[in-house]
């Protein structure tokens, strides 16, 4: 599964990867192994039921495993950052992934109210995100922050800037957290399955939204998502998860057209979702 080839081809490269939680009876490894290649402007969705491991191998990859209960063991995790070279994430320290973490790895959650502070501006939020990772001024961060709105196709950029995020329905909110994400630029966007509270009509819209996004900034995207008829409209490739395991992966062709794996059958090509 691991394959050796020119750096250059890739963004992120995981190998090996496991992560525990502890609890009341023991441990339980939520990620087993797992190994995976990004390369720059791709997109690979990971796919599987609740509970397989998809969540958490992202959360892993952005250090976010909180150490206890959650402990990452063995494995590497190398980002080939545009400002640093290749760097392990694994074994950076805190203050070295806070350099990465938002700037050059991004990540937008599944449900953008629980992600978005109610009580600041949406502007305001991007803003600070921008600030935080540019040496640029207010004024500066706010046409950026003004523009990337119009980029996510909000409507009126300006009076989203001043709204709460109580204000907004649920696909504005989810786009002010792909602006968010995406204000810095970020060589790799994880998505954490961003569509599933939505309606097929907004949903459609998102996803044409990160496809046109990751063409024109060449990002490189993780997509997880329990449905694998998104993943056949957006990914090149597709890694297919059960009990923390990968079980399958390869292009969306070869996956979806000839699926291996039993557990990949159940509903492939029925189209189904995992719940």
């Amino acid at each position: 599964m691991w394959k050796e080839q020119r750096e250059s081809e890739f963004t992120l490269q995981v190998r090996n990867l496991s992560t525990w939680f502890g609890t009341g009876p023991g441990l339980v490894k939520a990620v087993d192994d797992v190994s995976f290649n990004l390369r720059k402007g791709e997109t690979i969705g990971i796919v599987g039921e609740s509970g397989s491991g998809k969540s958490v191998t992202a959360a892993s990859i952005m250090r976010l495993i909180g150490s206890p209960p959650g402990r990452i063991e063995g494995g590497k995790m190398i980002f080939h950052s545009p400002r640093f070279g290749p760097v392990d994430l694994a074994k950076l320290s805190e203050k070295e992934m806070r350099l990465i973490r938002g700037s050059e790895i991004a990540m937008v959650f599944q449900e953008p109210m629980s992600s978005l502070n109610p009580v600041y501006t949406c502007g305001n939020q991007v803003m600070e995100a921008i600030m935080l990772h540019q040496n640029v001024s207010r004024r500066v961060a706010r046409e950026k922050t003004i523009g990337w709105f119009r980029k996510v196709q909000l409507p009126r950029p300006e009076h989203i800037f001043n709204s709460y995020p109580h204000e907004l329905s649920g696909g504005q909110k989810q786009r002010v957290m792909i602006a968010m994400a995406l204000s810095c630029r970020p060589a790799v966007l994880i998505a954490d399955e961003p569509t599933t509270a939505l309606d097929v009509t907004v949903q459609a819209t998102i996803l044409d939204l990160l496809r046109n996004l990751r063409d024109e900034h060449g990002t490189s995207i993780i997509f997880i998502t329990h449905d694998l008829g998104v993943i056949a409209g957006l990914a090149d490739r597709v890694m297919v998860m059960y009990r923390g395991k990968v079980v399958e992966q390869g292009t969306v062709f070869d996956v979806f057209s000839n699926p291996q794996h039993p557990y990949t059958r159940v509903c492939w090509p029925a189209g189904r979702a995992w719940t």
